[in-house]
């Protein structure tokens, strides 16, 4: 008996001990979110009553941007007390520096502008390293629930398969319709007037102008731009390739059986390809489309090297304003679609909030001001007789400084030296009101009359992944699409024929092709629901 009150006396204390310490933990959390509720203000700036510091990875465009130098994040810290440590890295090694702070496990306490897939917010999500936003939303970004509510359909390309959001999103209003199809078809007006024809109308008409412009000077470059995927997403259409738009470059449906279409296996896209071929192969494709960085493109640019030049508007880019907007050209077979138009949503994973963020709460309250119009006013524009002023009808324009850089500077360059959007991945809302690069100006509203009535009739969202699905994706996709790129500019420098198309499609069915379209079609199917 008095070894056995012995043992339960001891027992007793035990877990007196055990209650104790695990007593202690939700104190300590409860302390913590008492303390940063009662920093927190209700609404309205600043969003904190005592400053805080919160770090951000990010990439930027320009080198010589430091982002916590620069003006809209400087003013933005006054107007909230919330100061942001950046860690900027160029957006040419984003993908790289994202992926070694994963697997450091040394996270920042936002992920901005990082564009992650939802195959990674999927993953990411369930582990915990990127927390759930649904509560954060619904409490604390009054802007972001109030589209989401509007717009069902931007909520449903949010929402993973658990029924969680873990990244918010760039949003376009869905009127702006210049900013979803965002790059064009350009020709310089001089070099249609000096050859006496209008916009070409189709692939081939397109193909003599091009020609005619290496006949007559040797010197000009027929067609170029920053990346042959520009070139690609605006003529795919003449083949009937794209046709639920941009969200989805490598998959649609087929037209003759319903059925989902990988894209890069089609006989329309060999089609494509080997028409490109032939631009490659007689000088008029410019020969560094595939290797020229941004620098080496805006020079040839802002030379007016280019007689036609596909991606964003040249005014803003390339400092050059004799460029007008092309027609939706027609393919060989009649195809007349424009497939180069996204959905309201962009990139997905545009703002992540990691485990390490001791203040999410103040951190939703950060972002969702970029989702409301005084928000985007500032984000996009600037501030007031600073970087923009405010015209006599009620319309926004920036200062002369940035639209005619006395140092020479494109728009975009100039507007750099104040604002984080040219060029970048952000979260927030793009209005045509407030959105004065390249998709707002006159010259793309303008573009964007000429085709949209060729828009594809339904365009797809993202879709989203199970767990199970994002695991088999993330190491298909991975193999397939690199391959696919490989072999794409193969075939166009004509470094391999297209004698060896079928070896290709083999190819690509051994690395798991049809597992990775059965993935596809069950997102696609719970996408339909």
């Amino acid at each position: 008996m008095k070894k056995w009150f012995t043992l339960m006396i001891g027992m007793i204390m035990i877990t007196s001990l055990l209650g104790g310490c695990s007593s202690k933990a939700p104190e300590a959390e409860t302390a913590e979110k008492k303390e940063t509720s009662t920093n927190l203000t209700e609404s309205g700036m600043p969003i904190v009553k005592e400053p805080i510091t919160v770090k951000f990875f990010a990439p930027k465009r320009f080198a010589s941007q430091k982002l916590n130098d620069i003006m809209i994040w400087n003013e933005y810290k006054k107007m909230t007390n919330i100061n942001v440590e950046w860690n900027d890295v160029s957006r040419e090694q984003l993908a790289e520096k994202k992926n070694i702070i994963l697997a450091s496990g040394e996270y920042p306490d936002v992920f901005y502008g990082s564009r992650f897939s939802s195959s990674d917010l999927q993953k990411y999500g369930q582990q915990g390293v990127f927390i759930k936003l649904n509560d954060l939303i619904d409490n604390y970004a009054p802007n972001i629930k109030r589209i989401l509510d509007q717009n069902p359909d931007i909520k449903k390309a949010m929402t993973m398969p658990d029924g969680n959001i873990y990244a918010l999103p760039t949003i376009t209003d869905p009127s702006f319709t210049a900013m979803r199809s965002g790059t064009f078809l350009w020709f310089q007006k001089q070099w249609l007037d000096k050859l006496g024809i209008s916009e070409p109308k189709s692939t081939e008409e397109f193909y003599n102008f091009l020609k005619q412009v290496k006949e007559k000077d040797p010197n000009a470059i027929p067609i170029g731009g920053s990346s042959i995927d520009n070139l690609i997403g605006l003529i795919k259409g003449s083949w009937g390739l794209g046709n639920r738009g941009l969200s989805h470059p490598n998959v649609d449906v087929d037209p003759k059986t319903g059925d989902l279409r990988y894209i890069p296996t089609a006989l329309e896209y060999k089609e494509m390809l080997q028409y490109l071929n032939k631009l490659y192969s007689e000088g008029l494709l410019e020969k560094d489309t595939f290797s020229a960085n941004a620098d080496q493109f805006i020079a040839n640019g802002m030379q007016g090297k280019y007689a036609a030049h596909a991606g964003y508007n040249p005014e803003a880019t390339l400092k050059q304003k004799g460029y007008i907007g092309g027609l939706t050209l027609k393919g060989p077979h009649e195809d007349q679609l424009y497939a180069n138009v996204g959905a309201t949503v962009g990139s997905s994973g545009q703002f992540v909030i990691t485990q390490n963020n001791k203040n999410p709460e103040a951190t939703m309250r950060w972002v969702d001001y970029l989702y409301s119009d005084e928000g985007a006013k500032m984000f996009f524009m600037g501030f007031e007789n600073v970087t923009y002023k405010k015209m006599a009808d009620g319309q926004y324009e920036f200062v002369d400084e940035i639209k005619n850089n006395p140092k020479g500077l494109t728009q975009d360059q100039a507007a750099a030296q104040y604002l984080t959007w040219p060029g970048g991945g952000y979260p927030g809302i793009l209005k045509q009101q407030f959105f004065k690069g390249s998709e707002g100006m006159p010259a793309s509203v303008e573009a964007v009359k000429k085709v949209e009535s060729q828009f594809p009739e339904e365009i797809w969202t993202p879709f989203v992944y199970t767990q199970e699905e994002t695991d088999k994706m993330s190491a298909l996709k991975a193999d397939i699409e690199t391959y696919v790129t490989e072999m794409q500019a193969k075939f166009i420098t004509g470094n391999v024929p297209f004698t060896e198309w079928d070896k290709y499609t083999a190819t690509l069915k051994k690395m798991g092709l049809e597992e990775y379209m059965e993935i596809y079609k069950a997102a696609y199917e719970r996408y339909k629901k």
